[in-house]
């Protein structure tokens, strides 16, 4: 996939978009009983960071909350309750309009699903249930400012086979099975499981996501990679606060640095087994709230550790504060954060999208207390 292909067809989406403006619902086209809608997003931000080393960062980044989108989405009613649907997403760099990934024309979703009335069938490559539940782990749904999200978030996968259940006396669950290729147990070929339950009841919610990757055949570490994420949040009228526990082995060595390598894979990459981060286990405790102060004004705060269950002190603790203002389909932000690493660890801070001018030297990451300010806005459509 090349710039030229890519400008093409993002050219042609916003060409088929043109006379959505003059339908019933804004960027939505119907096509006899299909309708096909463009939406997308812009997340910018001026990102101050500095460094107990002494070093300075200031860069104008994308994605703290979002990560900059186009996306197709629709569907076609089939009767008797049926349903066609199907998602596109690509991921863009607003900084300098590059797309995220420019091996992909849709990077971030491309699945086709049929909806049921027992529930939701989808294939393709798709975001990770772990992903999903973003919005149910803190005040800022786990993006920057998250200590979670300084440990890592695996978020799609490729080939991906997934279900749906209806909600149920307020439970619902979710499975999801990757397949890399057509032969069990190849060397060359992994598979990638997904298990989740979310259960809601009025301000009560409360939930679990599982994502396991087996290494191939005769790899040197064998350990099977795996995320368990358990969450509970409660809805107190002027705020929400909540409460989060993540026990993982997805995060090794990158390069010089303790730690940012992800053995299962943040964005569709397998258990390759050969990341000897994948015999460390840490447990991850969050906790945060937020409370609106006048409409349209929302603050919140947000603590949380990262302990290394090997005892080889690669252990980390962090918080944050922000203040989030929408006006209509704009949203404003100012996030204060900080993020302590321990002689033996070396996390740094990440939003929604991966920092493109980072802290990449050892000294300004290994055992340092990284400290940011983070101004910033959201335009969606």
């Amino acid at each position: 996939m090349n710039w030229r292909t890519i400008s093409y067809a993002l050219g042609a989406i916003a060409v088929t978009s043109a006379p959505l403006a003059h339908a019933q619902t804004p960027l939505t086209h119907q096509i006899g009983d299909a309708s096909v809608t463009l939406y997308g997003d812009l997340d910018l931000y001026v990102n101050f960071m500095h460094s107990s080393s002494g070093r300075d960062l200031f860069a104008l980044q994308d994605g703290a909350i979002l990560r900059s989108r186009l996306g197709l989405r629709g569907g076609i009613d089939l009767g008797d309750g049926f349903q066609g649907a199907f998602g596109l997403e690509q991921g863009l760099n607003g900084t300098s309009g590059a797309p995220a990934d420019a091996t992909r024309l849709f990077d971030r979703q491309a699945w086709v699903g049929l909806v049921t009335p027992g529930g939701e069938v989808r294939v393709g490559r798709q975001n990770t249930e772990v992903f999903l539940r973003g919005g149910y782990i803190d005040y800022g749904g786990r993006t920057l400012g998250a200590v979670i999200n300084a440990f890592g978030v695996p978020s799609r996968y490729d080939s991906d086979l997934s279900y749906l259940s209806p909600r149920v006396v307020g439970l619902q669950g979710a499975a999801h099975y990757s397949l890399q290729g057509a032969t069990v147990d190849h060397p060359a070929e992994q598979r990638v499981y997904q298990l989740a339950l979310d259960y809601e009841n009025g301000p009560f919610r409360a939930g679990y996501a599982r994502i396991a990757g087996k290494p191939p055949a005769g790899s040197a570490i064998k350990t099977r990679v795996t995320y368990d994420n358990f969450y509970a949040n409660y809805s107190y009228g002027v705020g929400k606060a909540y409460l989060v526990y993540i026990r993982s082995n997805n995060n090794g060595a990158s390069g010089d640095l303790f730690n940012g390598g992800s053995p299962l894979g943040n964005t569709g990459a397998l258990v390759a087994g050969t990341d000897a981060g994948a015999d460390t286990v840490y447990n991850i405790y969050q906790a945060s709230a937020d409370v609106t102060v006048c409409q349209g004004l929302r603050v919140g705060a947000l603590y949380g550790r990262i302990r290394d269950g090997s005892g080889t002190g690669k252990n980390a603790s962090g918080g944050s504060v922000g203040g989030f203002y929408v006006i209509r389909n704009t949203t404003l932000y100012l996030i204060a954060d900080v993020l302590k690493n321990d002689p033996a660890a070396g996390f740094r801070p990440i939003g929604s999208a991966g920092l493109t001018k980072p802290f990449t030297a050892a000294e300004d990451v290994n055992g340092r207390t990284i400290t940011g300010v983070h101004l910033g806005f959201v335009f969606r459509f």
